[in-house]
């Protein structure tokens, strides 16, 4: 949960702090990743998809970092103010305690949203302590010069197209190409650093100790408010609710783009090559977020994201990938081109970091069952859809009709050639079947004869070629035997029974061959290479589909004891990075919605079925 403040920079001290070992803040827009030691390791200005000013997670020396911590020995401890994003670093030490409140404003205009304020407020709660702060930012990735230009209390940070004004309520002082400050607080005292973006319009603007409790008060107000529209009352309310939160800070305001992610390159194996920019909207992911929202009652966030697919993703633009990408930028263009940074040396020197992403251009075909299963699920359960948002629907599952019978990519985004995967096959089921629903309920106009006897073709190419005798389970691809998570989804997306002699004897296999201590691995990279080297950690997604999948077989103490092994795995926080690694450390992108509306669906369902 915590580590001590003076590791960082000191001879023999750990140069990067775990990727577990961070809270995550931001203001709908942007998110900052803050470490157990107190400094802010990972931010993005002013978008999630924006160049970093912060990067000391990807490389120690050259990213570039906002430190804020005792100078004495402390240790350290993390936890959220209740119910919001605002996080709270606490440095204990001998002479006294102190903490860092650290969050982003949301709300107050245009002016002050451009401005995208990151506000640190450190107050010693007793005794008293000495605290350093040095802010190095590094701008375009630790590519771009900048000058720093320091008045009074203010200083300007300045690259090409970008600046930065810190302003403090205590002396700084000129570093180079940073700033640095020493202070000491007694009980009751507290200082406070604003970050902001700055130029037009925006000028630099002091914080002052009053302005930044009212910034408090109105910050946590607002996730209150936010959260109070919960339905859920379960048993693991705190665990659903920590990760509804987080939901919603990788959406961005501007247009309802959910991104998979706020971070790029974070390895999903220590020295791998396995790393990538999630700092997208995948529809995939963004569809499964929308259905865990809407569970929880949120449909705004589940309108503004149909709002983004009716204005950015558009049938009609005759891809050789299809009528959808599998992933848009966060103001919906298809432009993402992937290069390598090769000056960072990447998250404890796993290289390369990327930016960008290819799999932009590849073909998976699952995208269509979980875009329209979200507007299936939208049109029920939120808002009736309109005539033209049904007409793009159509035009969708007509070409799915046409379309389902080729070899893809798959969910996994492989990039060792196209197959005939099951997962993918699944979900254009689950594209023409929701379709055919929806047409059903509202009397919808449909080529349902078509539908039909494409969905019915689908279903008994699955059986039929996607089951294994000699394995006794539904399997990866096509006339194969390997294994795949990604078959969790079947009784799920109800496409069979979940107590269906063949699917119980795929859950046994499954359990046998790809769970460790309820761990859930996607599938055997050497079984089914994937164009990649190295190997991975459980996948997390798949280990909440793996709950769920018990659950609606009947085995609820099973599940249960699953599910609770699975929340040992999260951070001191309650978050979730993409993977977990053989020891339990959290690998890959950090925090990952994907992870996170899995649990929601899990804890759900689970829930349900216990009463």
């Amino acid at each position: 949960m915590g580590g001590t403040a003076q590791d960082r920079g000191v001879p023999g001290g750990r140069r990067y702090v775990p990727i577990a070992e961070h809270g995550l803040i931001g203001d709908l827009r942007s998110v900052a990743l803050v470490g157990t030691d107190g400094t802010i390791d990972w931010y993005c200005c002013p978008a999630f998809d924006a160049p970093s000013v912060f990067a000391s997670i990807l490389d120690a020396e050259r990213g570039g970092c906002f430190e804020l911590a005792a100078t004495v020995p402390a240790r350290t401890k993390q936890f959220y103010f209740p119910d919001t994003n605002v996080l709270i670093t606490r440095f204990f030490t001998e002479d006294g305690v102190g903490e860092v409140q650290d969050f982003m404003p949301v709300g107050g205009g245009r002016a002050e949203a451009e401005r995208h304020r990151l506000i640190r407020r450190v107050v010693c709660v007793r005794g008293s302590i000495p605290f350093r702060t040095r802010v190095a930012p590094r701008f375009d990735y630790g590519s771009l010069p900048h000058t720093v230009r320091l008045t009074g209390d203010t200083a300007v940070f300045e690259a090409t197209g970008i600046a930065l004004a810190l302003t403090a309520t205590v002396p700084l002082a000129a570093d180079g190409p940073d700033v640095c400050g020493d202070f000491k607080l007694s009980e009751g005292d507290s200082a406070v650093f604003a970050l902001d973006k700055v130029g037009g319009a925006v000028t630099p603007r002091r914080c002052a100790r009053t302005e930044a409790e009212e910034q408090f008060a109105a910050t946590v107000a607002y996730w209150r408010r936010w959260l109070a529209a919960s339905r859920y009352k379960g048993r693991w309310r705190e665990m659903v609710h920590r990760s509804a939160l987080t939901l919603k800070l990788l959406t961005y305001a501007p247009t309802g783009a959910i991104v998979a992610a706020p971070t790029t390159s974070l390895p999903e194996e220590l020295g791998g090559e396995r790393n990538w920019d999630y700092r997208y909207v995948w529809v995939r992911d963004a569809a499964f977020c929308v259905y865990a929202l809407l569970r929880l009652g949120f449909t705004g966030e589940a309108e503004a994201f149909m709002d983004f697919v009716t204005r950015h993703i558009s049938p009609g633009d005759g891809k050789t990938s299809g009528p959808l990408q599998i992933m848009y930028g966060i103001d919906g263009r298809t432009e993402l081109p992937e290069r390598t940074l090769g000056h960072l040396e990447g998250h404890h020197g796993s290289a390369p970091v990327r930016v960008g992403n290819a799999a932009a251009d590849q073909l998976q075909l699952d995208i269509y069952g979980a875009l329209i299963d979200s507007i299936y699920l939208y049109d029920k359960w939120a808002k009736p859809i309109s005539s033209g948002h049904w007409d793009d629907v159509c035009a969708l599952v007509d070409w799915v009709c046409a379309h389902w019978d080729q070899p893809d990519e798959g969910i996994w985004e492989t990039r060792g050639g196209r197959r005939n995967f099951l997962y993918s096959r699944l979900m254009c089921w689950v594209a023409i079947e929701r379709a055919i629903r929806m047409a059903n309920r509202r009397g919808l106009p449909a080529d349902l004869p078509r539908w039909r006897e494409c969905r019915d073709t689908i279903y008994r190419r699955i059986m039929s070629r996607g089951w294994c005798e000699e394995r006794g389970a539904f399997v990866q691809h096509e006339d194969g035997d390997v294994l795949d998570a990604a078959v969790l989804m079947m009784p799920l997306t109800k496409f069979i029974a979940p107590t269906d002699p063949k699917w119980l004897s795929t859950l046994d296999v499954l359990t046998e061959e790809l769970v460790s201590d309820s761990l859930v691995y996607r599938y055997d990279p050497r079984s089914s290479p994937d164009g990649l080297r190295g190997d991975e950690g459980t996948f997390s997604i798949c280990s909440f589909w793996y709950v769920e999948a018990m659950v609606h077989a009947g085995r609820i103490d099973e599940a249960r004891l699953a599910f609770e092994k699975m929340l040992t795995y999260a951070n001191h926080l309650g978050l979730y990075a993409e993977e977990i690694s053989h020891t339990g450390e959290q690998q890959g992108n950090f925090p990952q919605a994907f992870t996170h509306l899995a649990l929601i669906s899990a804890a759900f369902n689970l829930d349900r079925a216990l009463g």
